[in-house]
Protein backbone atom coordinates (compact mmCIF):
# COMPACT_ATOMS: atom_id res chain seq x y z
CA UNK A 1 0.00 0.00 0.00
CA UNK A 2 1.31 3.47 -0.87
CA UNK A 3 0.15 6.96 0.02
CA UNK A 4 -0.72 7.52 -3.64
CA UNK A 5 -3.13 4.57 -3.55
CA UNK A 6 -5.22 6.21 -0.83
CA UNK A 7 -8.37 8.06 -1.89
CA UNK A 8 -7.69 11.17 0.16
CA UNK A 9 -11.06 12.74 -0.71
CA UNK A 10 -12.84 9.79 0.91
CA UNK A 11 -10.46 9.88 3.87
CA UNK A 12 -11.23 13.58 4.37
CA UNK A 13 -14.99 13.04 4.26
CA UNK A 14 -14.80 10.14 6.70
CA UNK A 15 -12.48 12.06 9.01
CA UNK A 16 -14.78 15.09 8.95
CA UNK A 17 -17.78 12.97 9.90
CA UNK A 18 -15.83 11.23 12.65
CA UNK A 19 -14.54 14.47 14.19
CA UNK A 20 -18.01 16.06 14.13
CA UNK A 21 -19.61 12.93 15.60
CA UNK A 22 -17.09 12.50 18.41
CA UNK A 23 -17.20 16.25 19.14
CA UNK A 24 -20.98 16.14 19.65
CA UNK A 25 -20.71 13.09 21.88
CA UNK A 26 -17.80 14.36 24.00
CA UNK A 27 -19.11 17.91 24.45
CA UNK A 28 -22.49 16.65 25.64
CA UNK A 29 -20.87 14.01 27.86
CA UNK A 30 -18.69 16.60 29.56
CA UNK A 31 -21.65 18.99 29.71
CA UNK A 32 -23.37 16.41 31.91
CA UNK A 33 -20.50 16.57 34.40
CA UNK A 34 -20.28 20.36 34.06
CA UNK A 35 -23.96 21.11 34.72
CA UNK A 36 -24.30 18.76 37.69
CA UNK A 37 -21.06 20.10 39.20
CA UNK A 38 -22.41 23.64 38.85
CA UNK A 39 -25.77 22.51 40.24
CA UNK A 40 -24.03 21.33 43.42
CA UNK A 41 -21.92 24.52 43.50
CA UNK A 42 -18.57 22.95 42.58
CA UNK A 43 -15.99 25.12 40.84
CA UNK A 44 -15.22 23.92 37.31
CA UNK A 45 -11.76 25.11 36.28
CA UNK A 46 -11.61 23.68 32.71
CA UNK A 47 -13.99 22.42 30.04
CA UNK A 48 -12.13 20.81 27.11
CA UNK A 49 -13.01 19.05 23.90
CA UNK A 50 -10.09 16.65 23.23
CA UNK A 51 -6.96 16.46 25.37
CA UNK A 52 -4.39 19.25 25.47
CA UNK A 53 -1.01 18.18 26.88
CA UNK A 54 1.54 21.00 26.50
CA UNK A 55 -0.69 23.25 24.38
CA UNK A 56 -4.25 23.90 23.20
CA UNK A 57 -5.60 24.65 19.74
CA UNK A 58 -7.98 27.13 21.32
CA UNK A 59 -8.75 28.37 24.82
CA UNK A 60 -10.69 31.19 26.42
CA UNK A 61 -11.34 32.13 30.03
CA UNK A 62 -14.96 32.89 30.85
CA UNK A 63 -15.59 33.48 34.52
CA UNK A 64 -13.91 30.80 36.63
CA UNK A 65 -13.79 28.28 33.76
CA UNK A 66 -11.29 27.93 30.92
CA UNK A 67 -12.95 26.58 27.76
CA UNK A 68 -10.73 25.04 25.12
CA UNK A 69 -10.02 22.54 22.35
CA UNK A 70 -7.09 20.14 22.65
CA UNK A 71 -5.11 18.51 19.87
CA UNK A 72 -5.46 14.81 20.74
CA UNK A 73 -8.91 13.67 19.50
CA UNK A 74 -9.47 10.88 22.02
CA UNK A 75 -12.15 12.50 24.18
CA UNK A 76 -12.36 15.51 26.47
CA UNK A 77 -12.60 16.47 30.13
CA UNK A 78 -13.84 18.91 32.73
CA UNK A 79 -11.50 19.76 35.60
CA UNK A 80 -13.52 20.07 38.78
CA UNK A 81 -11.80 21.61 41.80
CA UNK A 82 -10.88 19.11 44.47
CA UNK A 83 -11.16 16.03 42.29
CA UNK A 84 -8.38 13.60 41.35
CA UNK A 85 -8.81 13.32 37.59
CA UNK A 86 -6.83 13.38 34.31
CA UNK A 87 -5.05 16.60 35.35
CA UNK A 88 -3.42 14.82 38.33
CA UNK A 89 -3.28 18.16 40.19
CA UNK A 90 -1.51 16.95 43.34
CA UNK A 91 -0.76 20.43 44.68
CA UNK A 92 -4.44 21.29 44.94
CA UNK A 93 -5.13 18.09 46.86
CA UNK A 94 -2.45 19.00 49.44
CA UNK A 95 -4.44 22.08 50.46
CA UNK A 96 -7.29 21.99 53.02
CA UNK A 97 -10.68 21.15 51.40
CA UNK A 98 -12.72 24.16 50.33
CA UNK A 99 -16.55 24.36 50.26
CA UNK A 100 -16.59 24.68 46.45
CA UNK A 101 -14.48 21.56 45.90
CA UNK A 102 -15.73 18.18 44.72
CA UNK A 103 -14.19 16.37 47.71
CA UNK A 104 -16.19 18.54 50.12
CA UNK A 105 -19.57 17.51 48.72
CA UNK A 106 -21.74 14.67 50.09
CA UNK A 107 -21.18 11.26 48.53
CA UNK A 108 -24.57 11.20 46.79
CA UNK A 109 -23.81 14.51 45.05
CA UNK A 110 -20.39 13.27 43.92
CA UNK A 111 -22.00 10.09 42.58
CA UNK A 112 -24.50 12.10 40.51
CA UNK A 113 -21.69 14.26 39.09
CA UNK A 114 -19.73 11.12 38.15
CA UNK A 115 -22.55 9.30 36.35
CA UNK A 116 -24.04 12.40 34.71
CA UNK A 117 -21.87 12.07 31.58
CA UNK A 118 -22.88 8.45 31.10
CA UNK A 119 -26.55 9.33 31.53
CA UNK A 120 -26.28 12.11 28.93
CA UNK A 121 -24.73 9.68 26.43
CA UNK A 122 -27.49 7.15 27.07
CA UNK A 123 -30.15 9.81 26.53
CA UNK A 124 -28.36 11.14 23.43
CA UNK A 125 -28.21 7.70 21.82
CA UNK A 126 -31.88 7.06 22.56
CA UNK A 127 -32.93 10.52 21.33
CA UNK A 128 -31.07 10.16 18.03
CA UNK A 129 -32.49 6.69 17.39
CA UNK A 130 -36.01 7.91 18.20
CA UNK A 131 -35.73 10.93 15.91
CA UNK A 132 -34.27 8.76 13.14
CA UNK A 133 -37.24 6.40 13.44
CA UNK A 134 -39.62 9.37 13.28
CA UNK A 135 -37.87 10.97 10.28
CA UNK A 136 -36.65 7.98 8.22
CA UNK A 137 -38.62 5.06 9.62
CA UNK A 138 -37.09 1.64 9.25
CA UNK A 139 -36.62 -0.82 6.42
CA UNK A 140 -35.30 -4.34 6.28
CA UNK A 141 -35.38 -7.53 4.23
CA UNK A 142 -37.51 -10.23 5.94
CA UNK A 143 -35.66 -13.54 6.25
CA UNK A 144 -38.59 -15.45 4.78
CA UNK A 145 -38.79 -13.28 1.64
CA UNK A 146 -35.64 -14.30 -0.25
CA UNK A 147 -36.76 -15.66 -3.62
CA UNK A 148 -33.31 -17.00 -4.52
CA UNK A 149 -32.18 -17.83 -0.99
CA UNK A 150 -28.82 -16.90 0.47
CA UNK A 151 -25.41 -16.24 -1.02
CA UNK A 152 -22.60 -17.92 0.90
CA UNK A 153 -18.88 -17.26 1.21
CA UNK A 154 -16.16 -19.83 1.90
CA UNK A 155 -16.69 -19.59 5.69
CA UNK A 156 -20.41 -20.33 5.38
CA UNK A 157 -19.71 -23.16 2.97
CA UNK A 158 -17.19 -24.66 5.40
CA UNK A 159 -19.98 -25.42 7.89
CA UNK A 160 -22.30 -26.85 5.24
CA UNK A 161 -24.33 -23.87 4.01
CA UNK A 162 -24.91 -23.59 0.24
CA UNK A 163 -25.99 -20.90 -2.20
CA UNK A 164 -29.76 -20.92 -2.52
CA UNK A 165 -30.49 -22.18 1.01
CA UNK A 166 -33.49 -20.61 2.73
CA UNK A 167 -32.82 -19.86 6.42
CA UNK A 168 -35.65 -21.11 8.61
CA UNK A 169 -34.29 -20.55 12.12
CA UNK A 170 -31.20 -20.21 14.28
CA UNK A 171 -31.21 -22.40 17.39
CA UNK A 172 -34.93 -22.84 16.79
CA UNK A 173 -35.61 -19.09 16.69
CA UNK A 174 -36.92 -17.33 13.57
CA UNK A 175 -35.06 -14.04 13.01
CA UNK A 176 -37.23 -11.57 11.12
CA UNK A 177 -34.47 -9.22 9.91
CA UNK A 178 -32.16 -11.10 7.55
CA UNK A 179 -29.19 -8.78 8.10
CA UNK A 180 -29.30 -9.57 11.84
CA UNK A 181 -28.61 -13.28 11.38
CA UNK A 182 -24.76 -13.22 11.05
CA UNK A 183 -24.28 -11.01 14.13
CA UNK A 184 -26.82 -13.07 16.10
CA UNK A 185 -24.95 -16.29 15.26
CA UNK A 186 -21.62 -14.78 16.38
CA UNK A 187 -22.74 -12.99 19.55
CA UNK A 188 -25.08 -15.66 20.89
CA UNK A 189 -22.80 -18.58 20.12
CA UNK A 190 -25.48 -20.26 18.04
CA UNK A 191 -25.12 -24.02 17.77
CA UNK A 192 -27.45 -24.87 14.88
CA UNK A 193 -29.07 -23.30 11.86
CA UNK A 194 -31.96 -24.90 10.03
CA UNK A 195 -32.34 -24.24 6.31
CA UNK A 196 -34.58 -25.40 3.51
CA UNK A 197 -32.70 -26.92 0.57
CA UNK A 198 -34.43 -28.40 -2.49
CA UNK A 199 -37.67 -28.67 -0.52
CA UNK A 200 -36.02 -30.50 2.40
CA UNK A 201 -35.13 -29.23 5.87
CA UNK A 202 -31.42 -29.44 6.62
CA UNK A 203 -29.82 -28.87 10.03
CA UNK A 204 -26.43 -27.12 10.02
CA UNK A 205 -24.15 -27.59 13.04
CA UNK A 206 -22.15 -24.46 13.88
CA UNK A 207 -18.66 -25.07 15.38
CA UNK A 208 -17.84 -23.57 18.78
CA UNK A 209 -14.94 -21.57 17.28
CA UNK A 210 -17.06 -20.12 14.48
CA UNK A 211 -17.00 -16.56 15.90
CA UNK A 212 -13.19 -16.55 15.97
CA UNK A 213 -13.07 -17.82 12.37
CA UNK A 214 -15.49 -15.17 11.08
CA UNK A 215 -13.86 -12.26 12.91
CA UNK A 216 -10.39 -13.30 11.75
CA UNK A 217 -11.62 -12.80 8.15
CA UNK A 218 -12.69 -9.20 8.95
CA UNK A 219 -16.15 -9.73 7.48
CA UNK A 220 -19.05 -10.99 9.57
CA UNK A 221 -21.34 -11.16 6.52
CA UNK A 222 -20.77 -14.86 5.86
CA UNK A 223 -24.24 -15.05 4.29
CA UNK A 224 -25.92 -12.45 2.12
CA UNK A 225 -28.86 -11.96 -0.22
CA UNK A 226 -28.58 -13.90 -3.49
CA UNK A 227 -29.65 -11.99 -6.59
CA UNK A 228 -29.28 -12.44 -10.37
CA UNK A 229 -26.20 -11.13 -12.18
CA UNK A 230 -27.93 -9.35 -15.05
CA UNK A 231 -25.15 -7.23 -16.50
CA UNK A 232 -22.52 -4.54 -16.03
CA UNK A 233 -23.57 -1.07 -15.00
CA UNK A 234 -20.08 0.46 -15.24
CA UNK A 235 -16.40 -0.37 -15.68
CA UNK A 236 -13.67 1.07 -13.47
CA UNK A 237 -10.94 2.61 -15.59
CA UNK A 238 -7.48 1.09 -15.34
CA UNK A 239 -8.74 -2.23 -13.96
CA UNK A 240 -8.67 -5.77 -15.39
CA UNK A 241 -12.18 -5.31 -16.80
CA UNK A 242 -11.10 -2.16 -18.63
CA UNK A 243 -8.00 -3.87 -20.05
CA UNK A 244 -10.10 -6.85 -21.18
CA UNK A 245 -12.36 -4.54 -23.18
CA UNK A 246 -15.53 -5.08 -21.14
CA UNK A 247 -18.22 -2.44 -21.65
CA UNK A 248 -21.27 -1.11 -19.88
CA UNK A 249 -24.27 -3.28 -20.79
CA UNK A 250 -22.23 -6.47 -21.20
CA UNK A 251 -23.47 -9.59 -19.43
CA UNK A 252 -20.91 -12.07 -18.13
CA UNK A 253 -22.24 -15.58 -18.67
CA UNK A 254 -19.37 -17.65 -17.31
CA UNK A 255 -15.93 -17.49 -15.68
CA UNK A 256 -13.49 -20.24 -16.76
CA UNK A 257 -16.43 -22.17 -18.17
CA UNK A 258 -18.47 -22.00 -14.94
CA UNK A 259 -21.89 -20.33 -15.42
CA UNK A 260 -22.49 -17.30 -13.17
CA UNK A 261 -26.23 -16.53 -13.25
CA UNK A 262 -25.97 -15.03 -9.75
CA UNK A 263 -23.67 -12.21 -8.64
CA UNK A 264 -22.48 -14.19 -5.60
CA UNK A 265 -21.32 -17.01 -7.89
CA UNK A 266 -19.43 -14.53 -10.04
CA UNK A 267 -17.65 -13.08 -7.00
CA UNK A 268 -16.75 -16.57 -5.78
CA UNK A 269 -15.13 -17.50 -9.10
CA UNK A 270 -13.19 -14.21 -9.21
CA UNK A 271 -11.84 -14.80 -5.70
CA UNK A 272 -10.74 -18.31 -6.65
CA UNK A 273 -8.50 -16.89 -9.37
CA UNK A 274 -6.64 -14.07 -7.67
CA UNK A 275 -3.32 -13.52 -9.46
CA UNK A 276 -4.41 -15.58 -12.47
CA UNK A 277 -5.91 -15.06 -15.90
CA UNK A 278 -9.58 -15.93 -16.34
CA UNK A 279 -11.59 -16.70 -19.45
CA UNK A 280 -14.91 -14.85 -19.66
CA UNK A 281 -17.87 -15.57 -21.91
CA UNK A 282 -19.66 -12.27 -22.45
CA UNK A 283 -22.93 -11.43 -24.17
CA UNK A 284 -22.97 -8.02 -25.88
CA UNK A 285 -26.32 -7.38 -27.48
CA UNK A 286 -26.93 -10.51 -29.54
CA UNK A 287 -23.24 -11.39 -29.85
CA UNK A 288 -21.33 -13.83 -27.64
CA UNK A 289 -17.70 -12.82 -27.05
CA UNK A 290 -14.65 -14.46 -25.49
CA UNK A 291 -12.60 -12.23 -23.20
CA UNK A 292 -9.50 -12.79 -21.09
CA UNK A 293 -8.81 -10.81 -17.93
CA UNK A 294 -5.75 -10.81 -15.67
CA UNK A 295 -6.70 -10.65 -11.98
CA UNK A 296 -3.33 -9.44 -10.70
CA UNK A 297 -4.99 -7.47 -7.89
CA UNK A 298 -7.86 -9.90 -7.32
CA UNK A 299 -10.39 -7.36 -8.61
CA UNK A 300 -12.08 -7.39 -11.99
CA UNK A 301 -13.33 -3.81 -11.69
CA UNK A 302 -17.04 -3.83 -12.52
CA UNK A 303 -20.28 -2.64 -10.95
CA UNK A 304 -23.37 -4.78 -11.62
CA UNK A 305 -26.66 -3.30 -12.75
CA UNK A 306 -29.47 -3.31 -10.23
CA UNK A 307 -31.40 -6.49 -11.12
CA UNK A 308 -34.99 -6.10 -12.31
CA UNK A 309 -35.88 -9.18 -10.28
CA UNK A 310 -33.95 -8.53 -7.07
CA UNK A 311 -35.26 -11.71 -5.49
CA UNK A 312 -36.25 -10.16 -2.17
CA UNK A 313 -38.84 -7.88 -0.63
CA UNK A 314 -38.14 -4.84 1.50
CA UNK A 315 -40.40 -4.13 4.46
CA UNK A 316 -40.79 -0.42 5.23
CA UNK A 317 -42.06 0.81 8.59
CA UNK A 318 -43.14 4.39 9.35
CA UNK A 319 -43.41 5.81 12.87
CA UNK A 320 -45.30 8.81 14.17
CA UNK A 321 -43.73 10.79 16.99
CA UNK A 322 -45.36 8.74 19.76
CA UNK A 323 -44.32 5.46 18.13
CA UNK A 324 -40.75 6.64 17.63
CA UNK A 325 -40.12 6.76 21.40
CA UNK A 326 -40.49 3.01 22.08
CA UNK A 327 -38.74 2.32 18.75
CA UNK A 328 -35.77 4.42 19.92
CA UNK A 329 -35.72 2.66 23.28
CA UNK A 330 -35.80 -0.76 21.61
CA UNK A 331 -32.96 0.15 19.24
CA UNK A 332 -30.88 1.52 22.14
CA UNK A 333 -31.44 -1.66 24.18
CA UNK A 334 -30.48 -3.88 21.23
CA UNK A 335 -27.32 -1.82 20.60
CA UNK A 336 -26.16 -2.01 24.22
CA UNK A 337 -26.89 -5.74 24.46
CA UNK A 338 -25.06 -6.41 21.21
CA UNK A 339 -21.95 -4.50 22.24
CA UNK A 340 -21.93 -6.06 25.70
CA UNK A 341 -21.96 -9.51 24.09
CA UNK A 342 -19.05 -8.41 21.88
CA UNK A 343 -17.08 -7.38 24.97
CA UNK A 344 -17.85 -10.74 26.58
CA UNK A 345 -16.50 -12.52 23.49
CA UNK A 346 -13.25 -10.55 23.75
CA UNK A 347 -12.80 -10.98 27.52
CA UNK A 348 -13.68 -14.68 27.37
CA UNK A 349 -10.94 -15.30 24.82
CA UNK A 350 -13.37 -16.70 22.24
CA UNK A 351 -12.05 -14.22 19.69
CA UNK A 352 -8.53 -12.97 19.10
CA UNK A 353 -8.05 -9.51 20.63
CA UNK A 354 -5.59 -8.57 17.88
CA UNK A 355 -8.32 -9.16 15.29
CA UNK A 356 -11.19 -7.45 17.10
CA UNK A 357 -9.53 -4.41 18.72
CA UNK A 358 -9.56 -1.09 16.87
CA UNK A 359 -8.69 2.56 17.42
CA UNK A 360 -10.02 5.86 16.08
CA UNK A 361 -8.91 4.69 12.62
CA UNK A 362 -11.30 1.73 12.77
CA UNK A 363 -14.11 3.95 14.04
CA UNK A 364 -13.47 6.53 11.33
CA UNK A 365 -13.56 3.88 8.60
CA UNK A 366 -17.13 3.00 9.58
CA UNK A 367 -18.41 6.28 8.16
CA UNK A 368 -19.66 6.52 4.59
CA UNK A 369 -17.25 7.77 1.87
CA UNK A 370 -19.86 10.41 1.00
CA UNK A 371 -21.60 12.67 3.50
CA UNK A 372 -24.68 10.66 4.44
CA UNK A 373 -26.70 12.20 7.28
CA UNK A 374 -28.70 9.04 8.00
CA UNK A 375 -25.52 7.00 8.33
CA UNK A 376 -23.84 9.81 10.30
CA UNK A 377 -26.58 10.06 12.92
CA UNK A 378 -26.88 6.29 13.18
CA UNK A 379 -23.16 5.95 13.94
CA UNK A 380 -23.27 8.93 16.32
CA UNK A 381 -26.06 7.26 18.31
CA UNK A 382 -24.10 3.99 18.28
CA UNK A 383 -20.87 5.63 19.49
CA UNK A 384 -22.73 7.58 22.18
CA UNK A 385 -24.26 4.41 23.62
CA UNK A 386 -20.96 2.53 23.39
CA UNK A 387 -19.15 5.36 25.17
CA UNK A 388 -21.73 5.21 27.97
CA UNK A 389 -21.19 1.45 28.35
CA UNK A 390 -17.40 1.65 28.30
CA UNK A 391 -17.28 4.68 30.60
CA UNK A 392 -19.32 3.03 33.32
CA UNK A 393 -16.92 0.07 33.57
CA UNK A 394 -15.36 0.06 37.06
CA UNK A 395 -11.88 0.99 35.85
CA UNK A 396 -9.96 3.84 37.54
CA UNK A 397 -9.67 6.89 35.23
CA UNK A 398 -13.14 6.14 33.84
CA UNK A 399 -16.37 7.52 35.29
CA UNK A 400 -17.25 4.01 36.46
CA UNK A 401 -14.05 3.84 38.52
CA UNK A 402 -14.80 7.14 40.27
CA UNK A 403 -18.41 6.04 40.84
CA UNK A 404 -17.21 2.74 42.32
CA UNK A 405 -15.09 4.52 44.94
CA UNK A 406 -18.06 6.72 45.91
CA UNK A 407 -20.35 3.68 46.17
CA UNK A 408 -17.82 1.93 48.43
CA UNK A 409 -17.79 5.03 50.61
CA UNK A 410 -21.60 5.15 50.75
CA UNK A 411 -21.82 1.45 51.70
CA UNK A 412 -18.93 1.26 54.20
CA UNK A 413 -19.09 4.80 55.53
CA UNK A 414 -15.34 5.13 54.90
CA UNK A 415 -13.88 7.28 52.15
CA UNK A 416 -10.87 5.83 50.26
CA UNK A 417 -7.74 7.86 50.90
CA UNK A 418 -6.61 10.50 48.42
CA UNK A 419 -3.31 8.68 47.90
CA UNK A 420 -5.08 5.43 47.08
CA UNK A 421 -7.37 7.18 44.60
CA UNK A 422 -4.35 9.00 43.11
CA UNK A 423 -2.43 5.77 42.53
CA UNK A 424 -5.54 4.03 41.19
CA UNK A 425 -6.12 6.93 38.80
CA UNK A 426 -2.53 6.72 37.55
CA UNK A 427 -2.80 2.94 37.05
CA UNK A 428 -6.08 3.36 35.19
CA UNK A 429 -4.65 6.05 32.93
CA UNK A 430 -1.60 3.92 32.12
CA UNK A 431 -3.86 0.96 31.32
CA UNK A 432 -6.18 2.99 29.07
CA UNK A 433 -3.35 4.76 27.26
CA UNK A 434 -1.60 1.43 26.71
CA UNK A 435 -4.73 -0.08 25.19
CA UNK A 436 -5.27 2.99 22.99
CA UNK A 437 -1.68 3.00 21.73
CA UNK A 438 -1.82 -0.76 21.14
CA UNK A 439 -5.10 -0.46 19.21
CA UNK A 440 -3.70 2.42 17.15
CA UNK A 441 -0.62 0.34 16.34
CA UNK A 442 -2.82 -2.57 15.20
CA UNK A 443 -4.79 -0.26 12.90
CA UNK A 444 -1.64 1.24 11.39
CA UNK A 445 -0.25 -2.28 10.84
CA UNK A 446 -3.50 -3.28 9.09
CA UNK A 447 -3.34 -0.25 6.81
CA UNK A 448 0.09 -1.25 5.49
CA UNK A 449 -0.38 -5.03 5.65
Amino acid sequence: MTLLAINWAEVGIKAGQFVLSISIIVVLHELGHFLTAKWFKCRVEKFYLFFNPWFSLFKRQIGETEYGIGWIPFGGYVKISGMIDESMDKEQMKQPPQPWEFRSKPAWQRLIIMVAGVMVNLMLGFLIYALMAWHWGDSYIPTGKLKYGIATDSIAQSIGLKDGDQVLNVDGKYIEKFKSIPLYVILHGAKTMEVERDGQKVSINIPVNFARTVISHKDIGFINVRFPFEGLDSIVKGTAADSAGLMKGDKILSVNGIPVPFYSGFRTEIKKNIGKQVSLVVMRGKDTLQKTASLATGVLGIYPVAPKDSGYEVKNISYNFAQSIPAGLKKSKETLESYWLQLKLIFSGKVNTNESLGSVISFGKLFAPVWDWQSFWGLTAFFSLILSLLNILPIPALDGGHALFVLIEMITGRKPGDKFIEYAQMAGMVLLLSVMVYALGLDIFRLFK
